[in-house]
């Protein structure tokens, strides 16, 4: 299979020889983004800004009920919200391959839905001739 990615910016935690043993001896090859350009981790920038955007809507009263917020909305992140980069699919979706199964049922839907609508074109207009 392929070999697992992680992307991390510069910061000392990702650079420093303890975090290169461990994804060696895990097997995963891990990418720097170019220092000072953060465009390069911008699908996790742009999450943040949305959780905290939601964070924000809210008042919590206990640690606990900003953490049950925090797992609520990454589990609606990841496994309700479509994403437009993703052809609207969802990242679970991409992530566990389902995304081809359901692209194709959309095609062949939107398919079948063309068809009929050039039917019913068809039909309204040979029912004007008549």
């Amino acid at each position: 299979g392929r070999r697992p990615k992680i992307l991390s910016d510069n910061g000392s935690c990702y650079i420093s020889e303890d975090i290169k043993d461990f994804m060696k001896e895990k097997g995963i090859t891990q990418v720097h983004g170019a220092p000072n350009h953060p465009q390069t981790q911008g699908k996790i920038e742009r999450y943040h800004r949305s959780m905290k955007n939601v964070v924000k809507l809210h008042h919590y009263y206990s640690l606990s009920d900003l953490k049950k917020a925090i797992d609520e909305y990454i589990e609606y992140y990841n496994n309700e919200r479509y994403h437009e980069s993703l052809n609207n699919c969802t990242p679970a979706s991409v992530y566990n391959g389902t995304n081809k199964i359901i692209l194709e049922q959309r095609r062949l839907l939107k398919q079948k839905s063309m068809k009929q609508r050039r039917r019913n074109h068809l039909r309204s207009k040979s029912a004007i001739f008549l």
